[in-house]
């Protein structure tokens, strides 16, 4: 896959969450996770996380929106529940991006939205929960971008091409 992602939450209570986010996010191939007021307890994220990506990868947690900073060109990318927002399934993945989902049982701060390029939202009748947002969304992105080909008509695998083999001249007389 080109480009790269990082994944992030703003203001999520639950450590455990936090922490099933970043193992998400790590099986995915993330370059960097980070969080924004997000209340940081090393022991608890370890019992979701037993993939120890905060010992794997970048981990940045900013304790304010003011002091989160995102490499040149990487696009934040919202995941919230508004009207406003593009459905996941009709959404392009810009090559360098940066996902933040928000609190369970709140939403992305108004200031956040508002720095974000895109807000996406993931078609579904209520939220799901925090770790499974993220899978969804990390999915999307590696269906997207991951050089798969595309799905077939028919139910089933893609079938492999079949080039055409030339055979030796044929003369005529």
């Amino acid at each position: 896959m080109k480009g790269y992602f990082a994944v992030g939450v703003e203001g999520v209570s639950k450590a455990r969450n936090l922490g099933a986010v970043m193992r998400t996010a790590h099986a995915f191939g993330a370059s960097f996770i980070f969080s924004i007021k997000a209340e940081d307890r090393a022991r608890e994220l370890f019992q979701t996380d037993t993939a120890k990506t905060a010992i794997n990868l970048p981990y940045y947690a900013w304790d304010s929106l003011d002091e989160m900073v995102l490499p040149r060109d990487c696009q934040l990318v919202g995941v919230e529940l508004t009207d406003e927002a593009i459905a996941l399934p009709s959404f392009r993945h810009p090559r360098a991006a940066a996902y933040v989902f928000g609190p369970e049982r709140g939403s992305l701060s108004p200031a956040l939205l508002e720095r974000c390029a895109h807000v996406v939202q993931i078609p579904t009748k209520f939220c799901v929960n925090l770790s499974v947002a993220a899978a969804i969304t990390l999915y999307d992105r590696t269906v997207n971008l991951g050089g798969f080909p595309e799905r077939p008509v028919r139910p089933g695998a893609p079938h492999e091409s079949k080039d055409h083999v030339w055979g030796p001249p044929k003369k005529r007389t």
